[in-house]
């Protein structure tokens, strides 16, 4: 069997396997299932693990067990960090990632601005570039998986006409993100707020104050509680809903979502002045895609604000900040925050269904670090990352365990687990949008606030439904994506990808064991899927390797047995991320 031919049969299984798993029909495609509440789908009809002893930190790690949790730390492991952290322990691995200076995507946009052509201006794609520079080759790896997260959760993006002209204005958001990644939510929030990227998507940049013709836009005001701090419904410590009569509890009311809208009243672009032309988008600073909006007090809605059982008294001077700080410290300290967070950063970096417990366990670290101060991002990542349903190896095993890799995780993984380079030393991997040629899914390219997929999504009409799980990154998931993104591998992972094949692999020490197949899929198995492939796709893997013929040696055959080599490496990688074994990271 030709390798085009044998690669082509195995490609069709696998997308029937993949369909079958959940991603097939109105069930895997965004179309289809439904967005529940969170904490709605993460208990009903299933029965929590039994508890289980905490992992111990400062135990060496196997090599399997570094290789998944860099996994679920990093955009992917590398060899290299498998044998660090195996010599190493958990705790002083994040430790040391604390420790790193943030990377900025910003500098690379100025760099490349300032290479251009007068007249000239950066594009989304200078974003892209940078995005994937610090994804693949960024030391910061924690920090740089966790702003992907945050991304996810305070939600900009570039799909929107007025946020892509400013895609430097981008770049700093996604720098702000990870700069605040390991400080305090309460500080995360207040930036999150105040970036002209978040005012311009959601509307709250140049929001006046009411008048008799016009009431304050409420987008922002909305969606700060809803997706960014409380949620919707009022949560129990461990993310389980509070039920009365039966039924959820709202955690505000339209009444509230006014009362909120006035205090992000009279906020705009930044500027050495305070005018209305500036107010309105005139006379643009140079700096004003990134500078924090600045307060323009005669814009701000000075009357009464109700919201959350708070009130701000009608204020004599209109007084942005003192309303801003009022409402921010009002949501920061609201019940709901930590496991509503805690949860979503579960389902980011571990796993899609956690159980109260866990989600309790992180919550709790969220209201207080130990040192008594609450929403230290540190604590929250610790307690995300080493909890015992996250190390134990009992629990991942149980059905509800894991979730899906979504797909520009899988990209950034395989670029890194074979050391891949880019000629250009820029990354040049741009939109990569397009269902069926691409993953179907961009950095910063949400089509909507509600990222690519909401962290309540149930596949309607599968097992995972049957049993009360939620899977979000099956909202993503349909025929189309599953083909367009075997497609996209079946063409990389021996061509490389990007504008004309600037990033390219390293597959050096896989072909050194083309000669023992088991020992090639063994490597694969320990970079992609951390030991976790079964003997049956090992046998499937292993015979395909072996229907590669590798000739004798002869004085006129070496590049028949390089390509032969090579074919065999290709095989190994790309049946490997493939397989619904990869695709389902556990």
């Amino acid at each position: 069997m030709s390798l085009r031919l044998l690669i082509q049969t195995i490609f069709l299984t696998v997308i029937a396997a993949t369909a079958g798993c959940g991603g097939g029909g109105s069930g895997g495609g965004a179309g289809g299932g439904s967005a529940t509440a969170p904490g709605a789908g993460a208990t009903t009809g299933s029965t929590d693990p039994a508890p289980v002893p905490p992992p111990d930190a400062v135990v060496h790690p196997t090599q399997l067990a570094a290789s998944r949790f860099i996994g679920q730390a990093t955009f992917g492991p590398t060899m290299q960090q498998i044998t660090q952290l195996a010599s190493s322990d958990y705790n002083s691995w994040i430790n040391a990632e604390f420790a790193k200076p943030a990377t900025l995507r910003r500098t690379y946009i100025d760099q490349a601005q300032a290479a251009l052509p007068a007249g000239t201006t950066v594009s989304q794609n200078q974003f892209f570039e940078a995005f994937w520079q610090q994804a693949v080759r960024g030391d910061d790896q924690l920090r740089q998986r966790v702003a992907f997260a945050l991304s996810q959760i305070f939600v900009v993006s570039l799909q929107d006409s007025g946020v892509a002209q400013y895609p430097r204005g981008v770049a700093s958001f996604y720098d702000m993100l990870a700069a605040d990644a390991f400080g305090n939510y309460r500080t995360l929030l207040e930036d999150v707020s105040l970036h002209p990227m978040m005012g311009m998507y959601l509307t709250s940049l140049h929001n006046a104050k009411e008048s008799a013709n016009r009431t304050p836009d409420e987008n922002y005001a909305r969606e700060v509680m809803q997706l960014m701090s409380i949620g919707l419904n009022k949560l129990n410590p461990d993310g389980t809903l509070v039920l009365v009569a039966g039924k959820p509890v709202e955690t505000y009311t339209t009444g509230d979502i006014t009362g909120m809208a006035k205090v992000f009243t009279g906020w705009s672009w930044a500027g050495p002045d305070k005018t209305t032309t500036r107010f309105n988008g005139g006379t643009p600073d140079a700096n004003r895609d990134w500078t924090p909006m600045q307060a323009y007090p005669q814009f701000h809605s000075s009357s009464q604000k109700d919201f959350l059982g708070v009130t701000i008294p009608a204020q004599s001077s209109a007084d942005p900040q003192a309303s801003l700080k009022v409402a921010l410290d009002t949501l920061f300290n609201h019940p709901n925050v930590g496991p509503f967070i805690g949860r979503q950063l579960i389902q980011r970096l571990v796993t899609s269904n956690p159980s109260p417990q866990y989600i309790g366990r992180v919550a709790a670290a969220f209201a207080n670090n130990g040192a008594g101060v609450r929403g230290d991002m540190k604590a929250v990542i610790k307690a995300v990352l080493l909890d015992p349903e996250a190390r134990n190896d009992n629990v991942q095993a149980t059905p509800r365990s894991g979730k899906l890799r979504e797909p520009v995780i899988r990209l950034a993984h395989w670029m890194r687990s074979f050391n891949a380079t880019s000629t250009s030393r820029q990354f040049l991997i741009h939109n990569t949008d397009d269902a069926l040629s691409g993953l179907a899914q961009t950095p910063m390219r949400s089509p909507s606030v509600f990222n690519f997929y909401r962290p309540g999504y149930v596949p309607a009409n599968t097992t995972l439904a049957a049993a009360g799980l939620v899977a979000p990154e099956m909202q993503i998931t349909a025929e189309t994506s599953t083909t367009g993104y075997l497609n996209l591998m079946r063409d990389v992972v021996p061509n490389g990808t990007g504008t004309n094949r600037d990033v390219k692999p390293d597959y050096t020490a896989e072909l050194a064991l083309t000669d023992t197949p088991d020992a090639l899929v063994e490597r694969v198995n320990l970079l992609l899927t951390a030991g976790q492939m079964s003997s049956g796709l090992k046998a499937k893997i292993v015979g395909a390797i072996n229907s590669v013929a590798i000739p004798a040696a002869t004085a006129n055959n070496a590049a028949t047995i390089d390509t032969a080599r090579k074919n065999r490496v290709y095989l190994a990688v790309f049946l490997t991320l493939a397989s619904p074994e990869y695709i389902a990271q556990k």
